[in-house]
């Protein structure tokens, strides 16, 4: 059986569906993403795959173990770190690692070498209180207490979030040497750029699939001519675009806007300049259109 497989899993808090039937599955020592505005439900996912909460229906299998019936077993087998920082603050760095090891009856010598190119950067700091601690040494210091114990799946729930840019690339290139250790990765952000580097994405809305497919195959999938324009009061021409009738769709991104024609024949005006979609062009046109999930995956 395959790292992770989910089968048909609804969550529901207070009435309210956290999670529609969701379906499916993560190969071996793969690069997985989870990307959808807050409150999509990533965090639900997480916590259920993770064992600390139950889904209403539907079945998951982390490392062809069952969530419900193994949580014990999962959770020697998996490493998860939460989006909100969830060590000992009052703990030094050290302590926290050993700490961790010790609870899975390890130690920090014998896996080592799984975080020594983290560690490096944070063992100048090793005496320093975890609460002190920057929120890029933050985010270092709880990946290690992740993998300490050498896990064969990782739950990271957006981990680079608030974090500098320079730290950010530092911990995608430090998954990437993960990845390359055999280990398995699910991994959430807020960022396109992160997403760009995972092997497969599955974009997720208001707790519904919308698509699961390879980054780059995101955006050649991109139905329509895309086109970019600019101008000196953006939510001005946003308003006057979206009221012009040939506008298909058109979205604010930065100090530009993104705008599709209900006809691909039109020959726009010059300002225009026709570009290729992003994977957040691509999320942005299906969460309008509804659910566009395909068969690849």
């Amino acid at each position: 059986m395959k790292p992770i497989v989910v089968k048909h899993i609804e969550k529901s808090y207070k009435g309210k569906r956290a999670l529609l039937p969701i379906d499916f599955e993560v190969e071996e020592g793969e690069l997985f993403g989870l990307i959808g505005p807050d409150g999509a439900g990533k965090t639900t996912l997480f916590r259920i795959l993770a064992t600390l909460i139950l889904a209403d229906e539907g079945e998951a299998f982390v490392d062809g173990l069952d969530v419900k019936q193994d949580f014990r077993q999962i959770r020697k087998c998996i490493g998860y770190m939460p989006g909100r920082f969830s060590l000992y603050q009052d703990l030094t760095v050290k302590e926290n690692l050993a700490f961790f090891a010790a609870v899975f009856s390890s130690n920090i010598d014998e896996n080592y070498y799984l975080i020594e190119d983290i560690y490096k950067q944070i063992e100048p700091f090793k005496n320093r209180r975890a609460g002190a601690l920057s929120g890029g040494m933050k985010q270092k210091l709880a990946l290690s207490c992740a993998m300490i114990h050498k896990p064969k799946v990782l739950f990271l729930d957006e981990p680079t979030t608030g974090v500098d840019p320079v730290s950010r690339k530092e911990f995608w290139q430090t998954l990437k040497k993960l990845q390359q250790q055999g280990i398995t990765i699910m991994v959430s952000t807020p960022y396109m750029d992160e997403a760009s580097l995972c092997d497969r994405i599955l974009l997720i809305k208001e707790g519904s699939v919308l698509d699961i497919d390879t980054p780059s195959n995101m955006g050649s999938k991109f139905p329509k001519k895309l086109y970019k324009a600019t101008g000196e009061n953006i939510p001005q021409m946003l308003k006057a675009l979206r009221e012009n009738p040939a506008i298909n769709t058109c979205f604010s991104f930065g100090d530009s806007l993104h705008l599709t024609f209900k006809d691909d024949n039109l020959h726009p005006e010059e300002q225009y300049v026709q570009i290729p979609a992003s994977i957040e062009d691509y999320f942005m046109l299906i969460s309008t259109m509804g659910n566009m999930k395909t068969d690849n995956h």
